[in-house]
């Protein structure tokens, strides 16, 4: 089973209680899946961080934890959480999701728990933008978007999930710790327009980094044009892999641990 080295616990913050699957030593970085759940390569993913040093928490907020990810399990979930689910804002341009209180509260205590300069925040397509929202938590030093897709309305205008307090707090930690984003897609993606990458750089000068692939860089057998950077489409080699490097070490640099 893809879980079997893991331990889980329920963890709960206000009225949000979620399961947690973690495992590794060293400091922590917060995994939070994409659509349509925290599937299989989700979760190798995952391996390979607490291969190099981190201790991983994966929360469940959807979907089926250990499920192989599948064209119809993601339709559900796409689903039931733009349309029904209110932890989630999916629409609008200058929100963010409800539940990025509870990864918060998550990455605090991850903090706690693990020590270290602070933790990382590493979202995925329906949660990619959640990682830059969570910049108000002040553990959260290291923040990683892969094909952040939210908000659905406004994309190719260049709309974010985060408020204008969350941009403002996390201009102001880039400048005041010396810290930056890094952003990863897909340049054909067209949940992740070019325009989103540009209001990054915008709203943050300097300070952020993007990885931006082209399709001959993914994993071509998958059958699903390309999306997932560091999973489905994830290849053994190449400028796709190295986007995986690349993404290990920035969160090994600023969790101290090169």
């Amino acid at each position: 089973m893809a879980l079997c080295d893991y331990m889980r616990a329920d963890f709960t913050a206000g009225p949000i209680t979620r399961p947690v699957y973690r495992r590794g030593h060293g400091p922590a970085v917060i995994v939070i899946h994409e659509v349509p759940g925290l599937h299989t390569q989700v979760i190798a993913f995952a391996d390979r961080l607490a291969a190099s040093g981190m201790t991983v928490f994966c929360p469940s907020l959807f979907g089926t934890p250990g499920a192989e990810p599948t064209k119809g399990a993601a339709a559900v979930q796409l689903f039931l959480n733009i349309c029904i689910r209110r932890e989630f804002a999916a629409w609008r341009d200058g929100r963010s999701s409800p539940i990025v209180d509870w990864l918060r509260a998550l990455a605090a205590h991850a903090h706690a728990e693990c020590g270290g300069p602070g933790v990382g925040a590493l979202g995925m397509c329906f949660t990619g933008g959640f990682a830059l929202a969570m910049m108000t938590e002040p553990a959260v030093i290291a923040p990683v978007l892969s094909q952040p897709s939210l908000p659905i309305l406004g994309a190719k205008a260049g709309s974010i999930d985060a408020t204008p307090a969350e941009i403002a707090c996390a201009r102001r930690r880039f400048e005041a710790e010396d810290l930056s984003l890094l952003a990863l897609r897909y340049k054909s993606d067209r949940l992740v327009p070019d325009a989103r990458f540009r209001r990054y750089e915008r709203e943050f000068p300097g300070r952020v980094e993007t990885i931006e692939l082209e399709d001959v860089d993914a994993r071509p057998d998958t059958g699903l044009a390309p999306h997932s950077v560091l999973t489905i489409h994830l290849p053994d080699s190449g400028p796709g892999k190295h986007a995986e490097t690349r993404v290990i070490a920035f969160l090994r640099q600023r969790l101290g641990l090169d």
